[in-house]
Formats: structure tokens, C-alpha cells, sequence
């Protein structure tokens, strides 16, 4: 068996617990996405009116779902070039779950608060989640490539020190959209969705993580 074999084998356990937590979290976002009764369509001017009154739920999932696809595809790549793993991994990849599995609720309580007096509030716990997860994300990251404790045996230093550049900036934004939502609940709740996108489409990411063989794989 090949160095690359044993590597992928010791981190195959903890890429699919966290897949599957991930797949969850991500399910039951659509649980808030209610089909309008009858009584309250009638009620708001007939089923299109009320389901245009619904876009802050619409919003709050696309926000959501969009986010933690990110993160997904991002934990996906990361493990691309974490080999080994060790008791502090997977206590910082569990509390990175932690965070993933409560997204649902501030999900929730920004597309019910969003028109209402509180909604200031709710955009807080909404963007505070976020940026609860940028910073273990980064933590996970730091202490796996820290010294290249956890890291292949062949992983590009250049590559790993342009990972960390490139998630330093995620807590930094949603910090920002965290006080943006005590004046702005429209534009930290947009400000959480511009980060998905970037993080999603940045140019320095797709340089990164391209479908290239990684440098940390060691043929066999």
C-alpha cells in the first residue's frame, strides 16, 4: 500500500462523519420554506402575493444553504492535504459541526424576525454564527498545518501559506456584517451572502484548490 493510501485512510472516518452532518444541516434548512395555506393566501391577496411575503425565508435559506455548501466544498479541499489526524482534529472538527449543525436556527429566527422591531437581533445571532464558524475554521486549519503536524508529507509550503492568507479575511468580514446588522439588517444579511459567493468564485481559490494533482499526493 502507498504512503497516499494509509494517509487517506486515517481522516476517511472523519470526512464522513462530517459529510454527513453537513448533508443534515443542510436539509433541514428547507424545513422553513412553508407552503402558504389556503385561509392565508386568501387572506394576503391570492398563493403568488403570498408567497412573495415569504422572501425573507427564501433569502435566509439561500444565505444559509449557500454558506455551508461553501464550507463543505472547502472542508472537502482541505482534507485534500490533511493526512492525519489526532484527539485535537477531532475535537476542533466536532465543534466546527457544532456550529454547522446550529445554522438552522439562526436560519430561522432572521427570515421570522427580518420585518420585525428585532430583527437587529436576529441578524446578530445570524452573522455571529457565521463568524463563530470563519474562526474555527481557521483554528482547525492552523493547527493542522502548523509545522505540517497533520499535513502530507510532500504539501507545498506555498500553497499551504496562500490557504491561510486566503481564510484570514472570513472572520474579518463576518465581523463586520456582525455589526452591521445593529444598523442594517438588509446589509449584513447581503454582506453574509457576498461572502458565500466570493469564497465560492474567488479567482485565488480556484488557483489553490484546482483539479491539478495535488503536490501532497505521493504516487504510488
Amino acid at each position: 500500500m502507498t504512503l497516499r493510501g494509509e494517509e487517506e485512510k486515517e481522516t476517511g472516518r472523519v470526512e464522513a462523519f462530517s459529510d454527513g452532518i453537513f448533508a443534515i444541516a443542510m436539509t433541514l434548512l428547507i424545513l422553513d420554506v412553508k407552503v402558504p395555506k389556503p385561509a392565508a393566501a386568501g387572506a394576503s391577496g391570492g398563493l403568488l402575493a403570498a408567497l412573495r411575503g415569504q422572501w425573507p425565508t427564501y433569502l435566509a435559506y439561500l444565505t444559509s444553504f449557500a454558506t455551508i455548501l461553501v464550507m463543505w466544498v472547502n472542508h472537502h479541499k482541505l482534507f485534500r492535504h490533511i493526512r492525519r489526524s489526532n484527539d485535537m482534529l477531532l475535537f476542533l472538527n466536532g465543534l466546527l459541526l457544532l456550529f454547522v449543525t446550529f445554522v438552522p436556527f439562526p436560519t430561522s429566527l432572521v427570515a421570522d424576525y427580518m420585518l420585525e422591531s428585532e430583527a437587529g437581533v436576529a441578524a446578530a445571532i445570524f452573522a455571529g454564527t457565521y463568524l463563530a464558524l470563519a474562526v474555527v475554521f481557521n483554528m482547525l486549519w492552523l493547527y493542522a498545518s502548523g509545522k505540517g503536524r497533520l499535513l502530507g508529507t510532500r504539501a507545498d509550503p506555498m500553497e499551504v501559506r496562500a490557504i491561510t492568507r486566503q481564510y484570514r479575511f472570513g472572520p474579518i468580514f463576518y465581523a463586520v456584517a456582525f455589526v452591521l446588522a445593529f444598523f442594517s439588517v438588509a446589509a449584513s444579511v447581503g454582506l453574509c451572502l457576498l461572502l458565500a459567493l466570493f469564497f465560492a468564485l474567488t479567482g485565488a481559490l480556484t488557483r489553490v484548490f484546482g483539479d491539478r494533482p495535488s503536490r501532497t499526493e505521493i504516487s504510488s
